[in-house]
């Protein structure tokens, strides 16, 4: 599986990015502080990043009739619900659907689509090709997905500052999203590593996800990981699509975003499984590069703004720290109701994803 590195343009390296935080904080007369959730909430830019606790969102499930489930998403404090969208479907159907289709690589996505991938030819995958009948057959390999724009000074940073920060961006995304050990369960403590060790609320998520997972604090929310007893990936590849954006935010912080879709192929963990069925997720995650003149932070590493998932086939039942696909393409436990969601469509940001009733719908393919 391609993991991708840095930007490769950076006129900065580690030592001299560190040491030109250090001193900013080192030369600071009025000693700073760290924003809290309601001061973020206030300072925050458009509606979409403000405290919204208690929204109904999807929640991902195999199942052809999935259980529906309310959630609501974090932004900019823990007061809010923790985000999850999700949406489920029936992979044996699907999977028969959909096929190879045109198979030439697409460019990385350079701005948002205005249509969905259209329709593949029905094919089922297999080991050997586990993104057959799927639009991410076309998509790059890893952290090569994710479109990466040309830095310029904004904020309180220059451009080579900024192209640090965008690096750092996507470490954090490749860390949490395609670090093989993470993705077999590990904690993945380089991702967390890149977090404002200050940021109390989001280290108070951190510290109980792990160790008692809930529906407020679910590692999945974050990061995506499979558990090894129930679950094996297929091959070294998930595909990737999307990318960074960077605006000035609040207290003239570099606000980066990372709207980013992967597809995982998977299998039973048990021996001698060929049924192959993908788990999607796609992740936006909102993340403050702060002047460390204004808030407490530490060199080399971001604030949490906000993060919303969007998962399908990743589990709709009891709440476990994994993404749990579902291999049984006979459950149907529960009504379906007309919420629907296309997993690969881009072409709408995730605040303009449909919201069902409860916390599980239905996806249109696989």
């Amino acid at each position: 599986m391609s993991a991708g590195g840095g930007r490769g343009g950076s006129a900065v390296p580690d030592e001299e990015w560190d040491r030109f935080l250090r001193d900013s904080v080192a030369g600071t007369a009025d000693a700073p502080r760290e924003l809290s959730a309601e001061e973020r909430g206030r300072t925050a830019k458009s509606p979409e990043q403000r405290p919204v606790g208690g929204a109904p969102v999807w929640r991902a499930s195999a199942p052809a009739r999935p259980r529906r489930r309310g959630r609501g998403w974090y932004v900019a404090g823990m007061a809010a619900a923790v985000a999850v969208l999700a949406a489920s479907l029936t992979p044996g159907l699907l999977t028969d659907w959909f096929g190879a289709g045109d198979i030439r690589p697409l460019a990385v996505e350079s701005g948002r689509p205005d249509q969905a991938p259209p329709p593949e030819t029905p094919r089922r995958a297999t080991l050997a090709e586990p993104f057959l009948g799927s639009p991410a057959a076309r998509w790059a390999d890893g952290a090569a997905g994710v479109g990466m724009p040309r830095p310029k000074a904004t904020g309180w940073m220059n451009s080579d500052q900024v192209g640090r920060a965008l690096d750092r961006t996507r470490d954090f995304l490749t860390w949490s999203n395609l670090d093989r050990q993470v993705l077999e369960g590990k904690r993945p403590a380089r991702a967390i590593s890149l977090i404002n060790p200050h940021q109390q609320d989001v280290q108070a998520f951190l510290g109980s996800a792990f160790r008692k997972p809930d529906r407020e604090t679910d590692p999945v929310l974050l990061f995506s990981r499979f558990d090894p007893a129930t679950t094996r990936l297929v091959g070294e590849t998930v595909k990737t699509r999307g990318r960074l954006t960077f605006e000035e935010g609040p207290k003239g912080s570099v606000r980066v975003t990372g709207d980013v879709t992967y597809v995982y192929p998977v299998v039973r963990a048990e021996g001698g499984s060929e049924d192959v069925v993908r788990t999607i997720v796609r992740r936006e995650v909102v993340v403050s590069w702060d002047d460390p003149t204004k808030v407490v932070t530490e060199p080399g590493t971001f604030s949490l703004v906000s993060y919303k998932a969007d998962m399908t086939n990743g589990g709709c039942g009891p709440v476990t720290g994994f993404l749990t696909p579902d291999f049984d393409r006979s459950s149907a436990d529960a009504e379906t109701n007309g919420s629907t969601v296309d997993p690969y469509d881009r072409s709408t940001s995730m605040a303009e994803r449909p919201e069902p009733d409860g916390g599980c719908g239905t996806a249109t393919r696989s």
